[in-house]
C-alpha cells in the first residue's frame, strides 16, 4: 500500500514570503497548491512544516499541520537567501500526506474519554 502525497507543491505558484538566514535560518511561505507552510533550521536539520488548506489562524496549532519534512542542511550555505529557498522548496515537495487524518492526540483523547465515560455510574458497567 503506498502512501497518499500532497499535488505538486512547488509550482510557479511557489513563493517563500519571508526569509531569515544564518544557522538559524527560519521563515514562511505558501505553496502551488495554496497551503501555508512555515520553515526552520535547528542544528543540521531544516523542518518545513505544511499546514492545511484554509487554515486562518494567525499561528497554526498542531491539528494545523498536513505533513513534516526534514532535511539535512549540511551541504547548504544558511547565510544565501538563494539556497535556504532552494532547500525549502526541495523539503516541501518531500512532504508526504499523513497516513491517517485523525492526529494521535486525538486518538488519545478519545480513549480517555472512553474510558471516564465506563466509569460514568449512570450508564456504565458495574
Amino acid at each position: 500500500m503506498s502512501r497518499p502525497t500532497m499535488p505538486d507543491p512547488t509550482g510557479p505558484e511557489f513563493s517563500v514570503d519571508d526569509v531569515t538566514t544564518g544557522p538559524h535560518a527560519h521563515g514562511f511561505g505558501t505553496a502551488a497548491d495554496g497551503r501555508a507552510f512555515a520553515f526552520r533550521v535547528r542544528g543540521k536539520t531544516l523542518r518545513v512544516e505544511v499546514y492545511r488548506l484554509g487554515a486562518t489562524v494567525t499561528v497554526p496549532a498542531d491539528v494545523d499541520v498536513e505533513g513534516v519534512a526534514d532535511v539535512d542542511v549540511t551541504d547548504v550555505d544558511l547565510c544565501d537567501e538563494r539556497s535556504v529557498t532552494a532547500a525549502v522548496r526541495d523539503a516541501v515537495a518531500t512532504v508526504d500526506a499523513p497516513d491517517d487524518p485523525r492526529s494521535a492526540d486525538t486518538t488519545l483523547v478519545r480513549a480517555l474519554l472512553g474510558r471516564l465515560g465506563a466509569l460514568d455510574p449512570r450508564g456504565g458497567s458495574d
